[in-house]
Parts: structure tokens; sequence; C-alpha cells
């Protein structure tokens, strides 16, 4: 039978907003983990008691933020239109249908005002961090640190070349030190401080100053930030820190990881990419009593020519013996900090090997070495221990899942926002957002369970490896006595 659906948009009904909201929204799981009043005391000496107009409530404002980040939304504007006809975002501000909400521009002139130049942001992220610790949600024994790039709100066809002061190391003074031991060590002159200012040309943008050049293989060049982030094995992040694009990943490894101890304590170990793989951060990680997971790197040598590992290192006499036994000795320590052995020539020049070994007019084979390359190697030979594989294995899992998470579902693949400040205060409000998420809705699934399935998370965990280490006996044993065999799985 036809029928016909009545026209009900003037039909006026007695209804509370709460109702129209549905009990496993994301905005209600938030609400019922967090009190945002906290906000009150960290604003309180921005605003005056008894002078000025009435306000928009700090909280409001916060939550205004939260509403986009946790939902993707690409701006302000749309986020306030959008607040406008959605009654969960009303509820969650404690707004009622009909009550105007706050104009788009009120957020930035309270950022200009109140906001700008102080640690806010970084204390309401460090709240919910400490909540989710308080839960029991975060396990921050293992760490894992790397960057991702957002493009910049700039035209990358709009700069201008600029000759400036390349930045010197942050441990060139400890690496100097070093370097003169090491040639004293060795019957060396201590080398002499140059006072020469090393500059390079770079291009800043017109639009965004404080944003950088990337130039990096396979990536559209463009103007762009780097989120240096660490997480946890459950993905909650632990420290942020916004650079330029043209800021190499290493030279904030030592600050992120800084933020990581204050906020949860050393780890036991972090798994980093490649990027971090040099002497000095594996030197930092060793220093610490802290495990590195690091990955396999190729070797930079030609096709064709032999590796630096055929090369074998004596410790002892400090030299190194090419594959047909002859010696390379000392030569010298450079300014950067490597270490310079030479063959003998007269050796060399008949050896069958050389072609392979060497193209030097002199018939000379030069190797470098780094006065820190001990660690390197020794992060090399942790690098194939099952607790090594296992923590680098889960860097997919984690930091990379939090930055395609940022990109995909928060709304970071590009920013609205001009300049490092804002950027900063953005990275903070976006990842503390992420990290409500996950908290609220494991807390929500924790309290729909009568057993509180996450409280049984860490014996799954021992259960699995002992279980796969029984598998792996199993296995080696059937594959020594040659049997064959199959699981069959019957299903009911």
């Amino acid at each position: 039978m036809l029928s016909k659906k009545q026209d009900a948009r003037h039909q006026i009904e007695f209804v509370s907003i709460d109702q129209l909201v549905p009990k496993d929204h994301l905005l209600r799981k938030i609400e019922r983990v967090i009190d945002f009043s906290f906000i009150y005391d960290l604003v309180k000496d921005k605003y005056s008691e008894d002078h000025g107009r009435p306000s928009i409530d700090p909280v409001v404002l916060i939550k205004i933020l939260f509403i986009q980040y946790l939902f993707g939304i690409p701006s302000i504007r749309r986020t306030i239109a959008e607040i406008k006809t959605n009654v969960a975002y009303r509820w969650f501000l404690g707004y009622g249908l009909t009550e105007e909400i706050p104009h788009f521009s009120t957020f930035s002139q309270n950022y200009i005002r109140r906001f700008k130049g102080t640690d806010i942001f970084e204390k309401i992220f460090t709240k919910i961090l400490e909540e989710a610790i308080k839960h029991g949600l975060v396990n921050a024994e293992e760490v894992f640190i790397d960057s991702t790039h957002v493009k910049a709100s700039a035209n990358k066809k709009k700069y201008t070349k600029e000759i400036v002061e390349q930045e010197a190391r942050t441990y060139q003074e400890k690496l100097e030190e070093e370097i003169n031991k090491d040639r004293e060590a060795h019957g060396k002159k201590p080398l002499k401080k140059i006072k020469k200012i090393k500059t390079k040309e770079v291009k800043v943008s017109k639009t965004d100053p404080d944003s950088g050049m990337l130039n990096k293989n396979g990536k559209e060049k463009c103007f762009a930030y780097s989120f240096h982030t660490a997480c946890d094995k459950n993905g909650f992040v632990l420290g942020v820190k916004v650079t330029a694009a043209n800021v190499h990943d290493s030279v904030m490894f030592e600050e992120v990881l800084e933020e990581v101890e204050k906020r949860v304590g050393k780890p036991k170990a972090i798994a980093v990419d490649a990027g971090y793989k040099n002497p000095y951060i594996l030197k930092t990680i060793f220093d610490r009593e802290i495990i590195p997971a690091v990955p396999y790197t190729r070797p930079k040598t030609k096709d064709g020519f032999m590796k630096k590992h055929e090369f074998v290192y004596d410790e002892y006499y400090d030299c190194y013996i090419c594959p047909q036994n002859e010696i390379l000795t000392y030569v010298t320590t450079n300014r950067e900090g490597y270490r310079e052995y030479k063959s003998n020539p007269e050796k060399c020049k008949n050896c069958p090997l050389r072609e392979k070994c060497t193209q030097s007019k002199d018939y000379t084979k030069r190797i470098f070495r780094h006065i820190w390359e001990g660690y390197v190697e020794e992060a090399e030979h942790l690098r194939h221990t099952p607790y090594c594989k296992e923590v680098y294995e889960r860097r997919k899992e984690t930091i990379e899942r939090v930055f395609a998470d940022l990109k995909e579902k928060h709304g970071l693949r590009w920013t609205t926002l001009r300049g490092k400040e804002k950027l900063s205060m953005q990275a903070m409000l976006v990842f503390a957002a992420m990290n409500l998420k996950k908290m609220a809705t494991w807390l929500w699934r924790r309290g729909k369970s009568p057993l509180g399935t996450l409280n049984f998370y860490p014996l799954f965990g021992v259960l699995k490896k002992i279980l796969s280490r029984y598998i792996q006996l199993l296995l080696s044993e059937l594959g020594k006595q040659e049997l064959k065999f199959c699981f069959v799985n019957k299903l009911s």
C-alpha cells in the first residue's frame, strides 16, 4: 500500500538535547573520561575578574578546537558552521538548540590577545597524557621516534634566496674535545679552532618565512614543516617538536627524547629509522643505557667494489686488515671526527683484488672510521637480536600509524596556519585530541566489558611470547627430523 510521509518540519516537540545524542557517540565517551574544568586554572591569569565585557567561556573555545581536530574539519570557519547544525557538537559545548554559537574569528582574536607566547596548549597535551597514564593505558617501555612533513600555507613559487649562517652541530664542542683527545692518544697535535663562519644558500618563503623548502627524493618540492614525534607501543603520543622542513630529523632527536623522559621516564628501547642511524645519536642512546632498534642500511660503496665490512677492524692494534691479510695503518683524525687508515701502495700495486678495492692513482686504499663508530657497530649487532627485531617491526603499527591518522583522519595533511609558534600550538592540540580519542575509546570498551578486557592485554602479550617460543622449537625439531605436517582447522 502506497503511503505518504507527513511533513513534520514545523512540528513543535518537547525534547532535551541530551536525548538526541547517541549513547555511544565519541563526544559522550570523551566527556565521560575527562573533566575540562582544569582549563580554567590554566587561563585564569589571562582574564580580568571584574573589568571588561563577559568573555566567551575558555573551555568552550578549547572544545571548539577539539571538535575541529577530532573530526578532521579543515578550518575554524567550517567548524563553526558544522557546530550550528550538529546536535552532538552543541551538546559537547553545552549549548542549546537555538543558542548562538561564537563567531569563527573569536579564537584567532583570543590567540592574539591571550594565548600567544604561552604554554597553555602544551599543558593541555600534558594533562591528557597524564590521565592516560593514570588509567594504565600508556606503555613507554619501548618508544618510537620519527618525523613527518606537513605542507605549509605558502606558495612554493614565491620565495627569495638568502645567504644564512650554517648552524653548528649541537654536539660540535663535545666532538672537537673527543677529536683532540683521540689525536693526542695517537701522538698527534690537537687541532686549532677555526673561526671561519660557514654559510649556505636557502629559499625563504615570502608567505611563511618560518617554513622550509622540502627537498626530498620522491616528494614534491614545497614549503613545509616537520613534526618530530615520539609515541609508545600503544600509539599514545608522548612528545612533539615542530621545525621547518629543511631541518634534518637527527637534529631534533635529543630534544624529543628529553621530552619523553620528562613525561614518562627513561624507556628500555628506542626504535628509529635510518635517518637517525648516525654515530652521535647512537652514542646518546647508549650513554643513557637505552637499547637502540635500528634498520639495515645498504652500504654506499659503488657496485662491483668491496664493501667496508670486508675489511676487518682490529681494535687492539687500531688498524684494518684487508681480504689479502695486508694492514691499513692509522694516519690521522680529521676535523669531522673520522680516523683515516691507509694501505701500503707497494703491496697494493700488484694486488689481484686492486680493481675491486680502489681506483686511486697512487695505489693506496683509504678507509675512514668515526671516533664513535663503535656505537654504530654495537647497534648493528643488536639489530639481529629477536628483541630488537620485534621492537623495530612494531614501527609500522605505532609511529607510522600515528602519522597516517594525523593526516587522513585529523585533517593535517596541510595546515592553514602560518608561523612556527602557531604550528606548535596546533601540533599540541591535534596530538592531544588523538590521545584523548584513543583513551576515551579504550576506557569505553573497558566499561562495556564485564571482565575489563584491557586489564588482560599484558597477559596476552606474555602468553604470545611463550607460545611463539615453543612453536619455534617444535618447528625446528620437526625440520631436523624432516617430518611433514599440517594444521587442520575444523569449523563448527
